[in-house]
């Protein structure tokens, strides 16, 4: 999916890497579709309006071994920043900081946790954590809780660096997950979190606090909260955050009508996943006048939480102002042009029974899913496909059906909606490329249904629309 990726750091070339490169070379094909990331493992998205872009600052999660970090939890050494005029396009720009560059950052700590990164007066500030020299990580609570972490700021002319370490971190905070928000007024404020969440204003540089750090006492006591960040919306300050009410994270928020407070709990965002991503990392940016949540999920690794992907979903409120609650879906946000490699799998709907997805290879999770229908009559709906103007005449489709008969039908809008054209599945014995004319024109924007008529198991990995 990513146009161009660029690793300026020293260090290891792992086998997960050397994978991902090459799978990166080979397909460049782009999806608007949930994971954004779709060649490296990727959290704690902050997304930023900047031009006529978004530009993601995200942590980078990679699998340790057994000289990195602490085998078996998060491993993250460095940062990339990515970014997209059409929230569909992801470019990645490559590693924008590393460990290895901070002066006052443990070198072998493998802590580089959850950013955020900022414009002010034509420069770009990137706020991060990561244990400092000096501190020693023993135990779960620790390193949870952020007490050996400290917090420093790299400045770039450009969204995509180079960005430069502070030699120091930023004095008097002490914590993880780094939120800046800046009001009408110009002035600027920091967030961040250790056992609670603290707030200060910056100064003017945006590099040292101007005002003492206060604790934010209007959030819970029990269970674990961090990953602050802020916006604002009609005058109401929006505080969201992660919160372990019960088993797992999930996304709560709290209004004000002043940056620091203080706070009213409002409600939940996003309930705690389904299937145990113990972490969620929450921001939010409008972006031409659309509302959009980015949040992360062990999507591309379900039995290893600590390796996980970055996935946004479109954001609404109420007529009062409050945030309607968010079901992740994998279908995400942004137009997919017809003329792409559509992958279905990344559903906005299905049939309650006779589709399923499933990984194309268990050992190389960045080559994505297929498609698997089993029963006659199951469906799959994928929406806001782009046809434009340009009146395709010919389907293509990557299909595997061994051992089927029957055809796959291609209608628009729903599954008794306009047919489209059909693929006859029945000499598709192994996986093969095969083409469908169609007869009638197809422009502008349409819901897409692919239907299964027929008996046995049909297996589709992506679909596109030519005009040839």
């Amino acid at each position: 999916m990513m146009k161009r990726h660029t690793y300026k750091t020293k260090p290891l070339l792992t086998s997960h890497l050397i994978l991902s490169l090459l799978f990166l070379f080979i397909f460049q094909t782009s999806f608007g579709q949930n994971p954004l990331i779709r060649d490296q493992f990727t959290a704690d998205p902050t997304a930023r309006v900047i031009g006529d872009k978004i530009f993601i600052f995200a942590s980078h999660d990679i699998k340790c071994d057994s000289t990195q970090g602490r085998p078996n939890w998060f491993c993250m050494e460095d940062y990339h920043v990515f970014s997209s005029s059409n929230l569909t396009d992801w470019e990645d720009h490559g590693m924008i900081l590393s460990q290895y560059q901070v002066p006052w950052a443990d070198s072998e700590s493998f802590s580089m946790w959850a950013p955020d990164g900022i414009e002010k007066d034509g420069k770009y500030y990137f706020y991060f954590p990561s244990k400092a020299k000096g501190h020693h990580l023993e135990g779960h609570n620790p390193e949870i809780n952020g007490s050996s972490f400290k917090i420093g700021v790299a400045i770039a002319d450009s969204p995509d660096g180079p960005y430069v370490p502070e030699e120091h971190p930023i004095a008097k905070v002490d914590g993880i997950d780094p939120n800046v928000f800046i009001d009408h007024d110009g002035q600027a404020y920091l967030y961040w979190s250790q056992h609670h969440f603290y707030g200060a204003k910056l100064s003017s540089n945006m590099k040292e606090l101007e005002s003492d750090p206060i604790v934010l006492s209007q959030f819970p006591d029990e269970g674990l909260k961090e990953g602050p960040f802020v916006f604002e919306r009609n005058g109401i300050y929006y505080m969201t955050y992660p919160h372990v009410a019960n088993n797992t994270e999930r996304i709560e928020y709290a209004t004000a009508d002043n940056p620091l407070g203080p706070f009213t709990f409002q409600g939940v965002i996003m309930d705690e996943s389904p299937t145990d991503c113990w972490t969620n990392h929450q921001s939010v940016v409008n972006f031409q006048n659309q509302w959009y949540f980015f949040y992360h999920h062990n999507e591309y690794s379900p039995d290893f939480d600590k390796n996980r992907s970055v996935m946004a979903d479109s954001l609404f409120f109420d007529e009062n102002g409050l945030i309607k609650k968010i079901t992740p879906s994998l279908r995400g946000i942004g137009l997919t042009a017809a003329n792409s490699r559509i992958k279905l799998d990344r559903y906005s709907a299905k049939s309650d029974e006779g589709y399923d997805f499933e990984f194309i290879d268990e050992t190389n999770p960045f080559m994505g899913w297929k498609s698997v229908f089993d029963k006659k009559g199951s469906w799959v709906k994928y929406n806001q496909v782009d046809f434009g103007d340009g009146k395709p005449n010919k389907l293509q489709a990557k299909i595997k059906a061994k051992d089927a008969k029957g055809h796959l039908e291609f209608r628009l809008g729903s599954g008794n909606g306009r047919l489209v054209t059909t693929i006859d599945v029945s000499e598709a014995q192994e996986w093969a490329e095969h083409e469908a004319m169609i007869e009638s024109e197809i422009s502008g924007i349409h819901d897409l249904v692919l239907v299964f008529n027929g008996t046995g198991n049909v297996e589709v990995d992506w679909i596109s629309f030519k005009k040839m």
